[in-house]
């Protein structure tokens, strides 16, 4: 999908969710915080939230405006890529708090944590 509008529309709207739920129902979020990083769990969950609508609008923005349209992979891709790095040891203690769940569950929390790669070479693409 090189240039797609289609990728940019998912990942806006992946951001955008994303970012909002962590408002809504901040305590999921709160949960796979590592204990390591410093602050509050409820700052990062907003903080991440807040990226996450950032990136969202962003997305939307260098898509739908052919001004704005060559700062998505020159800026925007690469923020986005970064981000789902940043947050991935997020979901590896996802997997770990969920090791115990059942097998369904456990099973969706371990497949996050190989996903982010082929999500991150999505997001590296935007604008492309």
């Amino acid at each position: 999908m090189p240039n797609s509008p289609l990728r940019s529309g998912v990942w806006a709207s992946v951001f955008g969710l994303a970012g909002t739920l962590h408002f809504v129902h901040p305590h999921n979020f709160d949960a796979i915080v590592p204990e390591a990083v410093p602050g509050t769990k409820r700052q990062w969950t907003y903080a991440s939230g807040v990226a996450e609508l950032a990136l969202a609008g962003a997305i939307a923005a260098t898509t739908l405006a052919p001004s704005l349209r060559p700062y998505q992979n020159k800026l925007v891709a690469p923020a986005a890529a970064v981000f789902l790095a940043a947050v991935w040891p997020a979901n590896m203690k996802m997997a770990w708090d969920w090791r115990n769940k059942k097998p369904l569950l456990k099973a969706l929390a371990f497949a996050r944590v190989p996903a982010q790669i082929p999500m991150i070479n999505s997001v590296r693409k935007l604008g492309a």
